[in-house]
């Protein structure tokens, strides 16, 4: 039952707390040009370069081995025909190649991650202390600065490339949670959705550019300036991001007073003005650890595809370094607009149709799950047939788009104060897989035979399956009461 706006309600248990604006106010409060979509935008820029410069070496790295190193671990499938095109301009054969096994490959692609891991709670912890500007803005400008130098540690040895991999991670560690930790402070209630989903969209288009991008500058010039171009890029970002933005709307120098107080007003009774951090009962919110367990889980399928795509193009599909980032990317643009869509219709269902942010959000999640984990596995049993192929696998890691305006953001649905420092939290958790996950799978497919794809496809829809159905148990829309001062408490 709705609260009237103002009052303090104490809903019955079980039920979903009233929306904390009972309607919008498109007339006063434009958001062609206003501060918070051009937060959106810039974040959308920035996340474009972040992804972009995680992924470039999942291209390169194909680039980068010798053809034939360590045929017992590191053989090519000759399941499929070749599959690929005449091409008029010669390749480019100057890049350096290194003789570096299966293992050792999966190695390099996940140390990334074990630099990624460290620094997700303390960036939250300091972004709701600090602010989130510097953080995501430095730290993306630490990655930027370490891509440029990945063709200096390729060549010093694999140890120093793991090593400068790693600290790329730590750079990009603070970024999602001092990303949440503005959006605290600067999205309202009802337009959560929307805002975090345009911001968090430039990952996948930043996926759906590098990875063709890398595999033109593979084919064509060099792989090492695959991370000269991306890192430079990086390093113009940055200058941007510092120049025009702020972390709060108090801070900021050309937002309007009428949008100013529009977003003030929409978070006043969601914010906690206690400095300390209660970590007893936040750690002990089981809706935090159903947002845990989704976003393992998702996140397993996620970036197992992320970082061995290409490899399974190559190797069972057979499709050559040009083709091969083209038809990697696909899946990443269907993400990319699945995630727009998804945010745009999330903040529709939840202000126009009255549905609860409960239900959205574990609806959301559900087809972001479930949908992945069936047209993951029906791509392992197509074979060599390259279209089904392509399109499952494009199907699956589109749908998983659904998960942003799910699990995603619902940090800021239960604890907007400390949203941060949640997805900090459950980042941690959900890096994981990034670390492990292409180790095992590599381990997995020494041989490059179909069924060994198969049972790493079977692996990740299992996962995903499992974070779907606990999400759906015990997630939860609501602010939680040690989010907030006292027990004056709204839903959103």
């Amino acid at each position: 039952m709705r609260a009237p706006a103002g009052r303090e309600a104490e809903p019955e248990d079980g039920a979903d707390r009233t929306p904390l604006l009972g309607e919008s106010q498109p007339g006063t409060v434009p958001t062609c040009c206003s501060a918070r979509y051009n937060l959106a935008l810039l974040a959308f820029f920035g996340f474009f370069l972040l992804y972009a410069l995680r992924v470039n070496l999942s291209v390169a790295l194909v680039d980068m081995i010798e053809p034939n190193t360590s045929l017992a671990k590191n053989t090519t499938s000759k399941v499929c025909p070749e599959h690929s095109s005449v091409l008029n301009v010669p390749r480019n054969t100057t890049g350096k190649k290194y003789s570096w096994d299966a293992d050792t490959q999966g190695w390099i692609l996940g140390s990334f991650f074990y630099g990624y891991i460290i620094t997700q709670i303390p960036g939250g912890y300091f972004a709701r202390k600090i602010g989130g500007k510097l953080l995501l803005g430095f730290g993306i400008l630490g990655t930027a600065v370490f891509t440029l130098f990945t063709p200096l540690a390729a060549d010093l040895g694999v140890g120093y490339l793991i090593a400068v991999r790693a600290l790329e991670g730590l750079g990009e560690g603070v970024t999602f949670p001092a990303m949440h930790a503005m959006w605290s402070s600067w999205a309202p209630p009802l337009e959560r959705s929307k805002l975090l989903s345009i911001s968090y969209a430039g990952a996948q288009l930043g996926t759906v550019v590098s990875l063709p991008l890398s595999g033109l500058i593979c084919y064509y010039v060099n792989w090492i300036y695959v991370f000269y171009i991306f890192g430079a890029l990086g390093v113009f970002w940055f200058l941007f991001w510092i120049w025009l933005v702020s972390d709060t709307p108090e801070t900021h120098r050309r937002i309007s007073p009428t949008e100013r107080e529009y977003i003030l007003s929409s978070l006043k009774d969601q914010l906690s003005t206690q400095k300390s951090v209660p970590w007893e009962p936040m750690l002990k919110s089981l809706p935090l650890w159903a947002i845990v367990v989704a976003h393992f889980s998702y996140n397993w399928t996620f970036y197992t595809l992320l970082t061995l795509l290409p490899t399974y193009m190559k190797e069972i599909l057979r499709f050559d370094a040009q083709e091969n980032g083209f038809l990697s990317a696909l899946p990443y643009f269907g993400c990319w607009l699945f995630i727009i869509m998804s945010g745009q219709i999330a903040d529709y269902l939840r202000e126009k149709q009255n549905l609860s942010t409960v239900c959205v959000r574990k609806t959301f999640t559900l087809i972001g799950m479930i949908g992945p984990a069936v047209f993951l596995v029906a791509a392992g049993f197509i074979g060599c047939d390259y279209t089904l192929a392509v399109a499952f696998l494009t199907i699956s890691t589109a749908l998983g788009g659904f998960c942003t305006s799910g699990f995603g953001i619902n940090h800021l649905d239960i604890a907007p104060s400390y949203a941060g420092i949640l997805l900090g939290i459950t980042n941690s958790f959900a890096t994981i897989p990034g670390m492990v996950g292409p180790v095992i799978a590599k381990s997995l497919t020494h041989h490059n035979t179909v069924g060994e794809w198969q049972t790493v496809f079977y692996i990740a829809a299992s996962i995903n399956l499992f974070g779907a159905i606990f999400f759906a148990l015990f997630g939860s829309g609501e602010v939680q009461d040690w989010a907030v001062n006292g027990r004056h408490l709204h839903g959103n």
